[in-house]
């Protein structure tokens, strides 16, 4: 997703002491289910399940910029949510603002989500 932060809806999402270092949290954003990561003081976001079978990749481990899918391991940028084995396959990831402890997400202006806002 390349919008432009005056293309999205910022949605607050957390807490940045709700997410442990190097680990995810998983958070219902509109519809959907959204995880949110901390790895080397950074904060992104991913589409939560993993398009394999649909695993919580939030429950997944971070390693090198990537989360591995807790069931089969499939490796997910956490930069882009491209998938590390075939880089034709992506799940989708968000843009992350942190303002005074706050974690926000922006969601596309046009998506259902941010209709459900």
């Amino acid at each position: 997703m390349s919008e432009t932060t005056s293309d999205l809806d910022w949605v607050f999402a957390s807490k940045t002491d709700a997410i442990p270092k190097n680990e995810g949290r998983a958070f219902p954003i509109g519809d959907r289910m959204i995880a949110i990561f901390e790895s080397e003081g950074k904060y992104y976001a991913l589409d939560d399940f993993c398009p394999h079978q649909g695993a919580s990749l939030s429950a997944g481990w971070i390693h090198d910029g990537c989360v591995a899918c807790p069931w089969h391991a499939w490796r997910f940028a956490l930069s882009d949510g491209t998938w590390m084995d075939n880089r034709k396959i992506k799940t989708d990831h968000f843009q992350v603002q942190v303002r005074d402890g706050d974690i926000y997400v922006g969601i596309p202006k046009t998506s259902a989500e941010a209709r459900a806002l």
